[in-house]
């Protein structure tokens, strides 16, 4: 459940309920300092955030909302961790709320629920005085000196610099509320309160973290990944990404982007001077990622450069690839070494999957320009044909990360390495492609409109699925077996079902 508590200003259900726990959350300074309409605004949408958050775990909840507080009310066994990863967060406790009418009534509660975390202990008391202070009749060094006193038969000794054990207590009208350990939070401003925008990302230590550096800003994301690394590279990026999307993005729902560079590639080594290859490849990059913004309404790119790191991210260098798009281009990582962006990736989890992703690239020369002209660019980019990426943008490849199942894709129960003799096969590549080759008999279907359609499928059919490199197949083929339907994937995408083909005496592409 999702409604409102009254558990934070009626202490008296805690009784009632021993089986849930109170969470005390606060507010980042971003959000308290804002004047009072967009403090509401940004407040609404941390609502909606922390609400995604706990739905992604199960369980019931309650949400409620104070001028200066969240409180959420859960199960006791429910993990808080992923509270702490909402954007806007400072900080979060579990909590004890107790009804006050004295300084009494607060030392009398402060001990009961505080002697014995502190026995023979060092120990310290903070208290704070939280909303309108005129209803609070006393200070909070009052509650300090006050409860202080009172644990001193119960603990070893005071101790205000280094205590072993912080009894920490907040006071609004009537209630306090006490904890002794807190959680920080990220803090900065809730995701989606700051817009849109598409970042360019590859998979490696650098962009992940970029993305990460703008979410945590409110800027809600989605990626677009310029692939030159085949089948291995997608996976190995859609797994960096989807880490960041199921731990990172409550509130939103990212979506990945994947474009073939491969013909875009040979296209421009074809027509361009080896030592511009790189700084060529990066405009293109930024038109398409600049396509795919204006799909979506973004209002600029994140990329994960930082001056000097390689010869494309010199300063001359950054300003001409920068002038490919119109769009601003934000680089949180500019100024960065990389072993921060490591020690970051670590931080937010994403390190152990992005040191398994090898660099990627068909196009490396011996001696690529640091200090390119614009125009010497331009010139080179006139010989290029940039129908090519305009169809690689087309024919792209969307997934919805956070209801992606990566896990899905190897699994033996839904891949078939044959194709059965009345099973209906559905083509899952462009128009395009599939025009260019399917194999005979197959169905074309658009990935995007066979996540839509497939609910309405013969249940009495059988279907084999195919793509280029089994990624998506492996995805509806999980999505439709899961929905009652007789579904398989062909494993190891087109090439897989190219070389089967070949093996029947069927008509085989060149690949």
């Amino acid at each position: 459940m999702n409604e409102l508590s009254d558990r934070a200003t009626n202490p008296d259900r805690a009784k009632e309920r021993p089986d849930e726990q109170l969470v005390l959350l606060r507010f980042s300074g971003d959000i308290t300092t804002k004047a009072h309409a967009t403090r509401r605004r940004f407040l609404q949408r941390m609502a909606r955030n922390l609400k995604d958050a706990l739905e992604s775990q199960g369980g019931e909840f309650r949400l409620e909302r104070t001028h200066d507080r969240f409180f959420v009310e859960l199960e006791r066994s429910a993990d808080v961790e992923s509270l702490a990863r909402v954007f806007g967060v400072q900080s979060l406790a579990r909590v004890e709320a107790r009804a006050w009418q004295t300084l009494d009534d607060v030392v009398e509660a402060g001990v009961a629920l505080s002697r014995d975390a502190v026995r023979d202990k060092r120990y310290a008391v903070r208290a704070k005085r939280v909303g309108d202070r005129r209803h609070i009749p006393f200070l909070s060094g009052d509650v300090e000196r006050a409860l202080g006193a009172a644990l001193a038969p119960h603990a070893g000794r005071v101790d205000l610099r280094n205590p072993e054990v912080t009894v920490r207590l907040e006071l609004t009208e009537g209630l306090a509320y006490f904890f002794h350990q807190s959680t920080p939070g990220r803090g900065g401003l809730p995701l989606g309160c700051q817009g849109r925008a598409v970042a360019l990302v590859s998979g490696g230590f650098d962009s992940p973290v970029a993305t990460w550096q703008l979410m945590k800003r409110g800027v809600a994301l989605d990626y677009v990944f310029c692939n030159l690394g085949g089948r291995d590279h997608q996976l190995e990026t859609l797994r960096v990404m989807k880490r960041i999307a199921d731990r990172w993005a409550y509130g939103s729902r990212p979506r990945f982007h994947a474009i073939e560079f491969d013909e875009v590639t040979r296209a421009l080594k074809a027509a361009v001077a080896p030592r511009y290859w790189q700084v060529v490849l990066k405009r293109l990059m930024l038109r398409a990622a600049e396509a795919v913004a204006a799909e979506s309404n973004a209002a600029a790119i994140v990329t994960g450069e930082a001056v000097g790191q390689v010869s494309s991210q010199t300063l001359q260098n950054l300003a001409v690839i920068s002038s490919a798009t119109s769009l601003t281009i934000l680089r949180p990582l500019v100024g960065f070494n990389k072993e921060e962006i490591i020690a970051l990736a670590r931080d937010i989890g994403t390190h152990d999957l992005s040191k398994l992703v090898a660099e990627y690239c068909a196009i490396v020369p011996s001696r690529p320009a640091t200090h390119a002209r614009l125009a010497d660019i331009e010139a080179e980019e006139k010989a290029l044909d940039l129908r090519v990426l305009e169809r690689a943008i087309v024919e792209r490849s969307v997934f919805d990360l956070r209801g992606l199942d990566l896990d899905a894709i190897d699994r033996l129960d839904i891949q078939t390495d044959h194709v059965p003799e009345h099973g209906t096969v559905i083509d899952l590549r462009s128009k395009a492609a599939f025009q260019g080759w399917h194999y005979p008999d197959a169905l074309f279907l658009d990935f995007s409109r066979a996540l839509e359609l497939y609910p309405k499928f013969d249940p009495s059919q059988s279907y084999v699925l195919y793509c280029e490199f089994g990624l998506k197949s492996a995805h509806l083929a999980e999505l439709m077996c899961r929905g009652g339907l007789q579904a398989r994937h062909f494993a190891g995408g087109l090439k897989a079902l190219v070389a089967y083909a070949a093996t029947r005496g069927l008509p085989t592409p060149e690949l």
